[in-house]
């Protein structure tokens, strides 16, 4: 029937009742009526229900079928995708929603993570809309923030005896280092955030033990701020400081004050693990074998972020998410790091980074370190160990 005939079969219709109280509501009900037939008998276009059989078809792709699926698309086994899981549902409050499930809102998050996917291109992997996987992102970015207590690691002393690489650091208790990650801010912002290399990029401080776990992680500042200054803003913070007990220190480079706490290498005197070798490119004296030692010991933090940066895609380009949600994903990354290293004897990532690599760019009040100022002291006790190291390195 066209819709000249509908029209006609309405104006009959209007004719008969046009005495009838109301008459044009009965006339706009009829239209509605007739168009949910003729609606009904096309079929819907549209419909969420249809969509249920593809959403569950690629999550178990991704977690059910092949383990290297599971590697590939989230950088997780299935069986630390599990434990994840786990972990944000008994210790996080992580939650299944009324249509999404902790599993495929843990897989949209990692899938972001791990290969800097927009959230266009995932609601189309997902048969989401775009509104579910943002909102879902930040929820298990919140729960992944909430087990910082229990992923970041204590800092203990380092076994000399065990440990070849720190024998002669003793109560060292790890590494520390900056490293940029690329940013994305306003007009107004870039000049804080430039490198002295011209990027735009935050100063992100890490601090890890020798198994390259992190002990702790400063995001916030400007790609401008010097490592220096960003260490001083962490250990002046009162609340989620950078504590360092009187008696320890970390290895750190000279972007940093050689000072109670935090040894650092010799000025202008050879220092990076490829200028040393044999023959000639042996240590000469007393403090290039003190450098060539500190190079290899506090090597660990330089693979700790590369390691990082390997694994998640999102740190090695800007991002579009707010200045503080852009922080937020680097402390994250940072602590399901110390998740998989906790869990993943054999890390693939982990092999893919050379053990020798470098990064380019280069409680009480009293019981703790709280200021980084030089000291003659701790100058002479460098120089001291120095010299222990050289006299031990000449007789074996």
């Amino acid at each position: 029937m066209d819709t000249a005939d509908q029209l006609c079969d309405l104006w009959m219709l209007y004719t008969v009742i046009r005495n009838v109280e109301y008459a044009h509501l009965v006339v706009c009900l009829i239209i509605i009526l007739r168009w949910r037939y003729h609606r009904s008998k096309r079929g819907r276009r549209y419909s969420y229900i249809s969509k249920i059989p593809k959403q569950i078809a690629h999550l178990h792709e991704l977690v059910l079928d092949l383990n290297n699926t599971s590697l590939e698309s989230l950088r997780l086994s299935r069986d630390v995708f599990g434990r994840l899981c786990v972990l944000l549902r008994d210790y996080a409050g992580l939650r299944d929603s009324r249509y999404v499930t902790v599993t495929e809102k843990v897989c949209i998050f990692l899938g972001i993570l791990a290969h800097h996917k927009k959230m266009r291109i995932q609601k189309r992997s997902f048969k989401r809309s775009t509104w579910t996987v943002s909102i879902h992102f930040k929820v298990v970015l919140d729960a992944v923030l909430r087990l910082h207590d229990r992923l970041l690691v204590k800092p203990e002393p380092i076994n000399t005896s065990t440990s070849s690489r720190f024998k002669y650091f003793e109560n060292c208790l790890g590494a520390l280092d900056g490293s940029y990650v690329d940013a994305r801010v306003a007009e107004s912002e870039r000049a804080k955030h430039r490198t002295r290399k011209g990027t735009i990029a935050f100063n992100i401080l890490g601090v890890c033990n020798e198994d390259m776990n992190f002990i702790y992680m400063l995001a916030g500042w400007e790609g401008s701020a010097s490592d220096s200054r960003v260490l001083k803003s962490a250990l002046s913070r009162e609340i989620g400081g950078f504590r360092v007990r009187k008696g320890n220190y970390y290895l750190c480079d000279n972007g940093y004050t050689n000072c109670e706490g935090f040894l650092t290498p010799y000025r202008n005197v050879r220092y990076h693990l490829s200028e040393w070798g044999h023959g000639q490119a042996a240590p000469q004296n007393e403090k290039e074998y003190f450098n060539m030692r500190h190079a290899s010991a506090r090597n660990v933090i330089e693979r700790a972020w590369e390691i990082l940066k390997a694994r998640w895609a999102i740190l090695r380009s800007a991002s579009f998410y707010p200045m503080k949600t852009q922080n937020q994903i680097v402390l994250a990354c940072g602590l399901l790091h110390n998740f998989i290293r906790f869990n993943v004897e054999n890390d693939p990532i982990e092999a893919e980074v050379p053990e020798g690599f470098e990064d380019s760019q280069a409680l009480m009040v009293n019981e703790y370190i709280s200021t980084i100022e030089t000291s003659p002291v701790w100058s002479n006790w460098r120089d001291q160990l120095a010299r222990d190291m050289w006299n031990e390195f000449r007789h074996s």
